[in-house]
């Protein structure tokens, strides 16, 4: 773990909340010159603090109106068998995460799409398609209550 001083932290609360800041408004808001900032947020670029710049898209309005998470058991608990699962689900456009996870299930992913058939059409011909899965269970988002992107810092 890095440590993080004070001004690292403002640059990551800053660029967390508006990666577009430029250096010079970075700059303003910490207080401090130009360059400083400029070497530190390098700094945090080259040590994989910062891991990229996005553009967060509101789901709802490119119609993606349905999360699902989806928990899956694997048939057989060997290494090759979880890494052709985690391969396969890697190339799968609707999965926005995946997590091995301890417990019942070995997988939860958050899946995204725009509606039920949708999700039957992925649940059934992508996932269902691994012969590495032993069972699924999804669970459907109703109200998206709280999404943060900012981790505190």
């Amino acid at each position: 773990m890095v440590k993080l001083d004070m001004t690292d932290r403002g640059i990551l609360r800053y660029l967390q909340q508006n990666a577009l800041l430029t250096t010079k408004e970075l700059a303003a808001q910490l207080n401090l010159s130009y360059t400083p900032v400029y070497e530190r947020v390098r700094k945090l670029e080259r040590e994989g603090i910062i891991k990229k710049y996005v553009a967060l898209v509101n789901r709802e309005e490119i119609g993606k109106n349905l999360i699902a998470f989806c928990n899956v058991s694997l048939k057989e608990h060997s290494r090759a068998n979880g890494e052709k699962f985690v391969s396969a689900v890697m190339t799968f456009d609707e999965v926005m995460e995946c997590y091995n996870i301890s417990g019942e299930y070995d997988f939860m992913l958050k899946v995204v799409v725009n509606d039920m058939p949708e999700y039957q059409r992925f649940l059934m011909e992508k996932l269902g398609a691994l012969d590495s899965i032993g069972n699924t269970h999804s669970i459907f988002v109703m109200s998206e209550i709280k999404h943060e992107t900012a981790l505190k810092v």
